[in-house]
């Protein structure tokens, strides 16, 4: 019984690794495949609303745009690629160009429905914090079985 417990410990501490590592794992393969980044999102649940902080270092506010259901957050951010003019300026030499212009998107799903005519978003410092207030808690109602 020992060994199980052991290996379930074990098993446990690997998938909470892979979890953690989720975000690094998905920006490495958008950059492999050209794809949207995934950025970090940090959901914060507490009685009246749900904070949604999310990491978009880069990006100016226009280049974001939200979309939101009553329980699900979708976020994009895109700007465009510096065009060749831009980058071949005369007397300019890049011995190393590492920086790139980029997009992220991330979907997510909300642990609760929520008030979306009540919905604020502030973007500061690189950081995009949507506030939103919680729906009524839903009654329940018990029926009897006939």
């Amino acid at each position: 019984m020992v060994e199980k417990k052991g290996i379930d410990t074990i098993f446990n501490d690997m998938i909470q690794t892979i979890k953690e590592r989720q975000v690094d794992l998905d920006n490495a393969i958008a950059e492999y495949t050209g794809g949207p980044a995934k950025p970090a999102a940090d959901i914060k649940e507490t009685k009246e609303e749900i904070v949604v902080k999310t990491d978009l270092p880069g990006f100016k506010r226009d280049d974001i745009k939200i979309d939101l259901t009553e329980d699900t957050l979708e976020i994009r951010a895109k700007h465009s690629e510096e065009t060749e003019e831009e980058r071949e300026e005369e007397g300019t030499t890049y011995h190393r160009k590492e920086r790139r212009v980029t997009s992220a998107a991330r979907t997510l799903i909300l642990p609760a429905r929520v008030k979306i005519n009540e919905v604020t978003a502030h973007f500061k410092d690189g950081v995009l914090t949507i506030t939103m207030p919680k729906l009524e808690k839903k009654e329940t109602y018990e029926v009897k079985v006939e």
